[in-house]
């Protein structure tokens, strides 16, 4: 498998290559030369195989020769080391819980891929890999658990002061060691802007191997075809589901859109956006017009400029017709999203964070117009990394689970600094020797 930047298709790289660098010197993201499709006897098989086997399967022809197979069933191994379970919440609406891992996160499998892989090719580059990573709230604390003590790596997060909850800051600034956060002044899309400027700088990337944990990195955004296919193994009905996706970078749902052209049967993916709508926007108009973030409940939604957007229509040869008949979108205020946390815990005994809880309006608003339809939700955190909001709405308090029980008691480590390209990459500069 050979992978091309989409601002250039004549410059091809391998997986290691493109893992490695992140994103592509022309500032290009990459992508897969082909989308391979899935073997029907797979597709047939899924519910009797391991978690593994599936993983494995998946991401065998995009890693190619890069990594052997045995290595990589055994990064695999470390991957997928917890639970996907898919569980009932109404009659026709289910909800795939992806915040088992050690982060309470979805994004602890590409995570523990991308740095697992990392690992594999540090060893034979034999240099330290700076990972820079900008992160809206689950990132930097999925990225921080995954790399922690990574042999060759040296991770640099940068996050928005006072956006992320208080269990995601403990996440991502309590680590030590090879794990270093910047608590930026700005938004989200300020830190992402300058994890793009640094990918792009001549000095920093002369002197470091440099690369992004973000799901702009392949290795990061193709490993979330799994968690799909692990929930389709759990379907039980003949007719395939709807799949709601709650969406930020849109790197979760372009996962899904490429396993869906491999061949996993989803009849269709909805796009649920919090007031952050650009790409709900742009289905309704044909225009692309990113806007500054609104701070929302579900903050890791909170994401004016999507990196993911251009993998999207990709994907589908620019053409939004083309992207329309796979995936729709809606948005939803804050207001209605705590109206569902307070409708589903009332009436069916459960707990959704406010992500989980934009994506469960886009699927009962799907599912209203669309009788006869039934419908996955993706769960991408724990309601407890949003107590402040959670806890309010529910009256009482959500119980914690063993993973994050430690880390609210320890005290953050973060440097607070100005949203300056400069100043940041002197910081990178420094703390990288």
């Amino acid at each position: 498998m050979k992978y091309y930047s989409i601002n250039n298709r004549s410059a091809l790289v391998d997986f290691k290559h493109a893992t490695i660098e992140g994103q592509a010197a022309d500032k290009g993201l990459y992508f897969p030369t082909e989308i391979p499709k899935w073997n029907k006897s797979f597709l047939k098989e899924l519910k009797d195989l391991s978690k593994l086997q599936i993983g494995f399967e998946i991401m065998k022809p995009y890693v190619g020769g890069s990594i052997p197979e045995d290595q990589l069933w055994k990064i695999m191994e470390e991957t997928i080391s917890f639970d996907f379970p898919l569980k009932q919440i109404t009659q026709n609406i289910f909800i795939l819980e992806l915040f088992h891992g050690p982060t309470l996160a979805f994004k602890d499998l590409g995570a523990r891929f991308l740095s697992r892989c990392l690992g594999y090719f540090a060893k034979s580059i034999g240099s330290k890999i700076t990972v820079l990573v900008a992160t809206s709230g689950d990132t930097g604390g999925a990225v921080a658990d995954a790399f922690y003590k990574v042999e060759g790596t040296e991770v640099i997060i940068l996050y928005p002061s006072g956006k992320v909850s208080n269990v995601q800051e403990k996440q991502l600034t309590t680590m030590g060691d090879n794990i270093h956060a910047l608590e930026v002044e700005g938004d989200f899309d300020a830190c992402q802007q300058i994890v793009k400027t640094a990918f792009a700088d001549p000095e920093l990337k002369e002197k470091l191997f440099i690369t992004s944990a973000n799901s702009i990195n392949i290795s990061r955004w193709l490993s979330q075809q799994i968690y799909y296919a692990i929930g389709q193994s759990q379907w039980t009905y003949d007719e395939a589901p709807v799949v709601s996706v709650p969406s930020g970078n849109f790197g979760n749902i372009c996962a899904g859109l490429v396993a869906q052209k491999s061949g996993l049967e989803i009849k269709h993916f909805i796009a649920a956006c919090n007031v952050n709508d650009v790409f709900t926007r742009y289905l309704a108009t044909g225009n692309y017009n990113p806007t500054s973030t609104q701070a929302t409940v579900s903050n890791a939604m909170d994401v004016g400029n999507p990196s993911n957007f251009v993998r999207i229509t990709e994907l589908y040869n620019h053409k939004i017709d083309e992207v329309k008949k796979h995936v729709s979108s809606d948005s939803f205020s804050d207001a209605a999203t705590e109206g569902a946390i307070k409708k589903i815990f009332d009436t069916c005994h459960y707990i959704l964070d406010p992500h989980a809880a934009v994506s469960y309006l886009a699927l009962e608003k799907y599912i209203d117009q669309h009788p006869g339809n039934k419908g996955i939700l993706l769960g991408t955190a724990h309601p407890v990394k949003f107590p402040s909001v959670v806890e309010r709405i529910i009256q009482q308090e959500v119980p914690i689970p063993g993973q994050v029980e430690n880390v609210i008691k320890k005290d953050k480590n973060a440097m607070l600094v100005a949203p300056n390209f400069a100043l940041i990459k002197a910081l990178i500069l420094q703390i990288v020797k």
